[in-house]
């Protein structure tokens, strides 16, 4: 018998009453050395599990290559440290995560191929499935309750009922847990409407809730649709994410408490979303499409319980205080912020061309960089996830002419000639067309196009990144490409020289400051533009001067003491060759601003 089981109206865990107080922790967005402290606070606050999503294209980022569970993504460390803890496990592999991460967690080596029906039944998806189960979970039966493990409940699938309605894909992917060890208990989890909590439940799996408001209705929504059992929120919203160019989003802490004090007070259990949000590393960051692509910034504070590094924030104190009136909390003080670095200054005096230093950059593939190519492949037709790809091809022409991309571009291209800059093509924008000069017969065009994050949900999860269509110069054809690889997964040595010229990108920009002790510590950019930021090789992930984030996060554990190394890729331009560590987030401005 699983050690979590239902009654009539609440959950048995080990034959005894319990409710599931917990937070929602994403091991991938926080770095491994502050797991514990994150796990820790989670305790404090009063909750008895931590809830995890399980990225599979960042665990499987090839179709045949082995499971990654190192660093970031050591899965287990995560399990056992939540165990040490005192804590349990509600852990949620997808496949399909959504999570404003990038492709809602399916890789893109499997939504590039479309003749697989995504989310469904379709053998080939399935099939991929169940290849990857065959990776995760052997490494995972130690954690499982059954094997005296934290986790004690599985989700299948995630808010399937808003995408469809193939109940014979979640009875496979029922089936598979089952078939590979997984005797918790299984949950479904749904918006509180009834078509969705239809279309995405299942038969014998318990249907949970997600919203963050309007309590009295979604609990009864909920209830109507399974007539016993545990009434559960297994995604209360507490704050929310943000896209590049929008406002910072924030809910006022005594509002958040409120509607849990409502949850709690009826007797339902709940998973706090986000007990701790953390952080969007490197490239993972998604992506919203609705009338308009709209890319997810780098942050994922959410304006959540703890902040980004860690910190209690204003809702800490007010949902303890809630929880303290439904079920014991520790008696123990609340957590004190960490330590920050002091206030320090970077000057980035070397400086290396990242469109010369291409060749530094491009990974070896099957077709190599100089081979030409019709027409530009997308990146995924190159073997590529992430990053960028710079394209090349020759101007049969002299004067000012049109180019344009007739599939349009994933996500945002930069266009030269002979190295100039020529103007900039946005998806977010709609923009599909440039006006380029050409001062001689065969000008060189460079085309560089960075993958801002694939849709996390909806429709357009799998659209494809780099130029995604051929090329046509005033209407006609413009053939014999060359491609150049930027995954930009490490850094290597590039040639930088000391420069103090103007920064003009793109352009690598490297720095060294002294560290005495490590600590958390923010990186401020003001007068740089867009780019990417690397602390001794580490990637913190995007900047933008768009906003509304304004700082990256620098944790404490990828700093030394002694001398450290920034490195910056800015894509345009900077008025500056200055960089700050500070003590301080800024996520930006409200829509009360």
């Amino acid at each position: 018998m699983p050690a979590l089981t239902l009654s009539d109206d609440g959950f048995l865990l080990h034959g005894k009453p319990f409710r599931i107080l917990s937070g929602a922790l994403h091991y991938f967005r926080t770095h491994p050395d502050q797991w514990a402290d994150r796990l820790r606070k989670a305790r404090l606050l009063g909750l008895n599990t931590v809830e995890t999503y399980v990225p599979w294209n960042l665990h499987q980022p090839t179709p045949d290559g082995p499971l990654d569970l190192d660093g970031l993504l050591d899965l287990p460390r995560f399990l056992e440290l939540a165990r040490a803890e005192g804590l349990y496990v509600l852990l949620r592999p997808g496949p399909y995560i959504c999570a404003e991460w990038e492709g809602g967690g399916l890789p893109s080596w499997l939504t590039a191929d479309h003749r697989v029906r995504q989310r469904s039944s379709d053998p080939r998806f399935t099939g991929a499935v169940d290849a990857y189960l065959d990776l995760l979970l052997p490494p995972l039966a130690p954690y499982l309750a059954e094997s005296g493990g934290p986790v004690i409940a599985v989700q299948v699938e995630n808010e399937y009922g808003a995408y469809g309605d193939d109940t014979a894909y979640l009875a496979h992917l029922a089936d598979a847990l089952r078939k590979r060890g997984v005797e918790e208990l299984l949950f479904t989890c749904d918006q509180a409407d009834t078509a969705k909590l239809t279309a995405g439940s299942l038969p014998g799996v318990l249907s949970t809730g997600t919203f963050g408001g309007r309590i009295g209705d979604s609990l009864e929504a909920l209830r109507a649709h399974q007539e016993s059992g545990p009434l559960m929120c297994a995604e209360f919203w507490i704050g929310w994410f943000d896209h590049w160019g929008e406002p910072h989003h924030v809910r006022a802490a005594d509002d958040a408490a409120a509607d849990l004090d409502a949850l709690l007070s009826v007797g339902a259990s709940v998973n706090i979303y986000m007990f701790h949000g953390g952080t969007n590393f490197a490239f993972t960051s998604g992506a919203n499409h609705d009338h308009a692509y709209a890319p997810a910034v780098t942050s994922y504070d959410y304006d959540a319980v703890l902040t980004e590094c860690g910190d209690p924030g204003p809702k800490y104190a007010a949902f303890r205080e809630v929880i303290a009136r439904h079920a014991a909390v520790p008696d123990e003080p609340l957590p004190e912020p960490s330590p920050k670095l002091p206030p320090t200054e970077v000057q980035l005096t070397a400086s290396a061309n990242a469109l010369v230093c291409a060749e530094f950059l491009s990974p070896a593939f099957p077709a190599s960089p100089a081979e030409r190519f019709t027409d530009p492949p997308t990146m995924e037709a190159l073997g590529q996830s992430n990053g960028f790809v710079l394209y090349g091809a020759e101007l049969p022409v002299i004067g000012d002419h049109v180019l344009h991309f007739t599939g349009g571009v994933g996500d945002r291209a930069q266009v030269f000639v002979n190295g100039a800059p020529a103007g900039v093509v946005e998806r977010e924008r709609h923009g599909d067309s440039i006006h380029v000069r050409s001062p001689e017969y065969g000008a060189r065009l460079d085309v560089l196009v960075e993958n801002m994050g694939r849709a996390n949900y909806g429709a357009r999860i799998g659209d494809p990144k780099g130029i995604t269509g051929p090329v046509t110069l005033d209407g006609e054809p413009l053939e014999g490409w060359t491609c150049h690889r930027l995954p930009l997964d490490r850094l290597p040595e590039l040639p930088f020289r000391t420069t103090d010229t103007p920064v003009a990108g793109p352009s690598f920009h490297r720095g060294t400051f002294t560290v005495e002790t490590p600590a958390d510590a923010y990186l401020d950019l003001p007068g740089w533009t867009k780019g990417l930021a690397w602390v001794n090789g580490f990637n913190l992930g995007r900047y933008w001067s768009r906003g509304p984030q304004r700082r990256l996060y620098v944790p404490w554990p990828v700093l030394k003491a002694g001398e450290n190394e920034l490195t910056l890729l800015e894509l345009q331009s900077a008025t500056t060759r200055v960089a700050h560590l500070v003590d301080e987030p800024d996520l930006g401005w409200t829509a009360t601003d």
